[in-house]
């Protein structure tokens, strides 16, 4: 019953990480839940496995439909790897410590997203990148050195804040930076895969299959993203931002 669970949780949480990110809101708590014997690095390694199949389809499927921005994109994707590797490093040597402080700041991160996106109505409809290619790169180095050990380290909504980063920082619209998201968000989930893997802190019985059905619901939500566009995006980008600071203020006030 437990792998079932596991399977349809794996499917939605690849569905929606296609789109907005997010997916972890939705599968890492179901490892923890069906898997409660296992340690904190074995149970990110399982997630991120699994996670990285759908992470990977949908970044090809968008990569085939939305013209990107190679120059800036690639230096961040590499920055993202090397330090999601070093996030990872850092889960694995403190894995007794919960980083309860980082569950506080996201939440209020994750809160003061959730408003701007709401109240500016007309954010993420035009593609017009606010930088030369120059400057944007070394944005985008910083961005994906932040986002990529915050990834390796924790985890919850890094899709979803590179998103919004795109959107916000680089001036990008919502399908654009949905598909410059998942290249980077791929090299922060591929980075750890490599170092769990390595560790031995993979299931991988659990995490291949985990990993087929996120793969499916990627492929599907990244179609579905494409094909309804900007408004779509954005509707499903304030969901998961809901659901993301409803998760992390439940967690908080159990503390």
């Amino acid at each position: 019953m437990e792998i079932l669970f596991l399977l349809g949780a794996a499917f939605i949480a690849g569905f929606f990480d296609s789109i907005v990110g997010g997916g972890g809101l939705i599968q890492l708590p179901a490892v923890l839940v069906c898997l409660p014997g296992l340690s904190i690095p074995t149970a990110f390694g399982t997630n991120k496995t699994a996670a990285i199949f759908g992470n990977g389809v949908a970044m090809w499927h968008y990569s085939q439909q939305v013209k990107l921005r190679w120059s800036s994109l690639l230096p961040a994707t590499v920055a993202a790897f090397a330090a999601a590797y070093l996030g990872a490093w850092t889960v694995r040597l403190l894995s007794q410590v919960q980083p309860e402080v980082l569950r506080g700041l996201v939440l209020v991160l994750l809160i003061a997203v959730a408003a701007h996106t709401y109240f500016k109505k007309n954010l993420g409809d035009l593609h017009h990148p606010r930088w030369a290619l120059h400057h944007e790169r070394m944005a985008g180095i910083l961005l994906g050195l932040i986002l990529g050990f915050y990834d390796g380290f924790f985890g919850p909504g890094t899709g979803t804040f590179l998103l919004f980063a795109f959107v916000s920082l680089f001036r990008f619209d919502f399908l654009h930076a949905s598909a410059h998201a998942k290249f980077v968000n791929f090299a922060t989930n591929l980075s750890p895969v490599l170092y769990f893997a390595w560790k031995g802190d993979v299931l991988w019985r659990i995490s291949i299959p985990m990993g087929l059905c996120n793969l499916m619901g990627a492929y599907i939500g990244s179609r579905m993203a494409i094909r309804k566009g900007n408004r779509f995006i954005r509707w499903v980008f304030l969901l998961i931002l809901i659901g993301l600071i409803s998760r992390l203020a439940w967690d908080y006030v159990r503390l």
